[in-house]
């Protein structure tokens, strides 16, 4: 194979033309792999820099197309690439050397496979003949590290490079497999001598045109029939709608059959808050309207959502009994799993809507005027604002809905993991240009700041909010100085009710207030003051009649990185909530649960 044509790092030439110019000639693998993601339509990537991704990190620096964003934990480039991936539909990138670089990436990789995010994970690995191979040794190379098999159970597919020869066809592969069915993450795991080997031709842009499946009619005359019959319906939408890119066709088909619409906590974002189909969310922690409401229905439509534990409440039978059901979704396994006896249609949501759509011209649905006027009534009466009534201080919920009108500059949302999580998707005001993005099968604390970096970073939003706990922020804090280095469009919101609130409520709910890590061994520090030490305008509110100001203060140039911390009474539970054990309908604190649950 011939030589590539080379040139020192200052080269003129290397720093003024993306690798794309060297057509006909040989390029080093590194750089073909950043050249190929840039054909793919990737602008950023994220990583923490260590000696095995040494050959990468400099072929991106010999380059303009990609962005490098370099974070300062892999944690936070994994989560960046989790945020990125959300807010555009292509994946995320990040890079990581070998041993703790590698794992640190695991938790963000989990997320993203958990709630069906597209990514590609790059990791460096020593050299070939360091590896270790079948001897009976621990490690061989230094930071040698079996990231393939770690990795493989919370992946669509985990490779090791063997060659260099095989690097287009195992990049082609991880990038369509990322995207393709239900989507998530990919680790590519490249050894060092491979990342300085030659290819003999550039990559190109790969057709990444999805494979259309049939949906059968019968299927959908089944439903509109059910559909037209039934007198209590409710559209049930899951994450899927998001990662399936379908959210506006799936607003129109509601329209079309006029069904009212509840949704998961994946889906907080896709049925705006003022539009007249809008219910609520439903579950462990949602709007108790809304579970009411569920209980109620005669028929169920599910798009996109795998009816977690979180969604149904521990007692599926009682979930299940009284209505019919339809369940659309693209994994099999998911299908008439925990809840059984249901319609199913193994579809993806695209070629789910582009069947049903047409097949609704020409009929005519049911108004459900007696339903519709049932449901606003169970939201008079059991509004999201009464349900911490002489909470001390501010009230999480009424806070909740005073970010949102202001708040229209946002484009997205990012909540990180606990009692401010629940309060947020109970009565955040969602907009129809916004995204609510948070984690939602791994539920990792530390995941908001840093997935805020990567949806800032792709341009997709003008504006990003971060809600975070004081716990939650203090996991990936170092990612402060990213935002502040990029200077990134991000307000930051500490909920800070010096404790580990969800946990320290589960404590009160079965362990006799024993607050042991909750609240007794655990501190916070003066976040307002550590923003400011990273460079970074912020504020402190603690009073109910200061929030306007202060939020009026966070809006008022939506492109400038700020933090508010905002104190909340530490014994603030979050309410409503499935009392465990028991149907949906009934909810702490006005029922109390009869088993022990997760939080």
């Amino acid at each position: 194979m011939a030589k590539p044509t080379t040139a020192t790092p200052g080269s003129k030439i290397l720093n003024h033309f993306p690798f794309s110019s060297f057509q006909g000639r040989s390029m080093k693998v590194s750089d073909y792999i950043i050249d190929f993601l840039g054909k793919q339509g990737i602008t950023h990537v994220f990583e923490m820099s260590g000696g095995m991704i040494a050959h990468f990190l400099d072929s991106l620096a010999r380059q303009k197309a990609i962005k490098v964003v370099s974070m300062h934990h892999e944690q936070g480039a994994a989560f960046a690439v989790d945020g990125f991936g959300r807010v555009t539909g292509l994946p995320g990138v990040a890079f990581a050397t070998s041993g703790p670089g590698a794992t640190n990436l695991l938790t963000g990789i989990g997320s993203c496979h958990f709630d069906s995010v597209p990514a590609l994970f790059i990791t460096g690995q020593v050299n070939r003949h360091e590896l270790k191979g079948d001897r009976a040794i621990r490690q061989l190379g230094f930071q040698e590290t079996d990231i393939v098999t770690m990795a493989s159970p919370i992946t669509k597919a985990a490779w090791q490079a063997r060659s260099v020869e095989e690097i287009p066809e195992l990049l082609e592969r991880a990038f369509r497999l990322a995207i393709e069915g239900r989507p998530g993450p990919v680790l590519l795991d490249i050894p060092m001598d491979i990342q300085r080997g030659d290819l003999p031709e550039p990559p190109t842009k790969l057709d990444l045109a999805p494979k259309r499946q049939h949906v059968s009619p019968e299927a959908m005359d089944a439903l509109f029939t059910a559909v037209e019959r039934s007198e209590r319906p409710l559209m049930l939408v899951g994450g899927g709608v998001r990662s399936g890119w379908v959210r506006d066709e799936i607003i129109q088909l509601a329209e079309r059959l006029n069904i009212p619409i509840v949704y998961s906590l994946m889906a907080v974002d896709v049925v705006p808050y003022e539009h007249p189909l809008h219910v609520g969310m439903i579950g462990s922690y949602g709007n108790r309207w809304s579970n009411l409401a569920m209980g109620q229905a005669d028929l169920l439509l599910v798009l996109g959502s795998r009816l977690d534990i979180r969604q149904t409440g521990a007692d599926t039978a009682s979930w299940r009994a009284g209505r019919e059901i339809f369940h659309v979704d693209v994994a099999p396994g998911e299908l008439n799993n925990r809840v059984t006896g249901c319609h199913a249609i193994l579809a993806t949501l695209r070629d789910f809507v582009d069947a049903a759509l047409p097949r609704t011209a020409g009929r005519s649905f049911p108004k459900h005027t007696d339903w519709t006027r049932t449901l606003e009534e169970l939201h008079l009466q059991w509004p999201d604002t009464d349900e911490l009534q002489g909470v001390k201080g501010i009230n999480p919920n009424i806070l909740m809905h005073q970010f949102s009108g202001p708040g229209s500059a946002a484009d997205v949302f990012v909540v990180d993991v606990g009692q401010h999580q629940m309060w947020a998707a109970q009565s955040l005001e969602i907009q129809p240009h916004q995204r609510f993005l948070t984690s939602g099968g791994m539920g990792s604390m530390g995941f908001s700041l840093p997935a805020a970096i990567g949806a800032a970073a792709s341009g997709k939003s003008k504006c990003s909010v971060v809600i975070a706990g004081d716990g939650c922020f203090q996991a990936n804090i170092q990612e402060l100085q990213t935002v502040f280095r990029c200077q990134l469009p991000i307000k930051m919101v500490v909920i800070n009710n010096r404790c580990h609130g969800m946990v320290r409520q589960f404590q009160e709910s079965y362990f006799e207030g024993r607050y042991q890590s909750t609240m007794w061994g655990y501190s916070a520090p003066d976040f307002a003051a550590v923003a400011k030490a990273y460079g970074i305008e912020a504020r402190h509110v603690s009073e109910a009649a200061d929030v306007y100001g202060s939020v009026e203060w966070l809006y008022a140039d939506p492109q400038k990185p700020q933090l508010l911390e905002v104190a909340v009474d530490s014994f603030a539970n979050a309410y409503p909530k499935i009392a465990f054990g028991k149907p949906m309908t009934e909810m702490e604190p006005l029922s109390q649960p009869v088993e022990m649950e997760s939080t």
